[in-house]
């Protein structure tokens, strides 16, 4: 966020909905996601227990994982993914929650 200094973290949860799938390959299978705050990738994603029932265009998933890159955009390696797409509360509540942090961030 403008203004900020950046954080310095290891690991987030992001959550967002899958646009895209890449399947296999030497970075165990890759996804693209978007939430309200624009795009992320996220690596690994056939390696982890229970990431691949999420992995179907337009679920809507969690993603705890290891921060990879910021810039251009987040790019994380996947430690847990869960799909979030059976209960739309989920969704709704990952705005507020994302506003809530940037704004309690010093």
């Amino acid at each position: 966020m403008a203004g900020r200094a950046p954080l310095r973290l290891r690991a987030v949860w992001m959550q967002g909905t899958v646009l895209e799938v890449e399947r296999g390959g030497a970075r165990g299978g890759s996804a693209r996601l978007q939430d309200a705050s624009g795009a992320f990738t996220v690596l690994g994603v056939e390696e982890v227990p229970k990431g691949r029932p999420c992995l179907s265009a337009g679920k809507y998933v969690m993603v705890m994982g290891l921060v990879r890159s910021c810039s251009p955009e987040p790019l994380l390696r996947a430690i847990k993914m869960t799909d979030l797409s059976e209960n739309p509360v989920h969704k709704n509540m990952w705005c507020l929650e994302v506003e809530d942090l940037h704004r309690i961030m010093p």
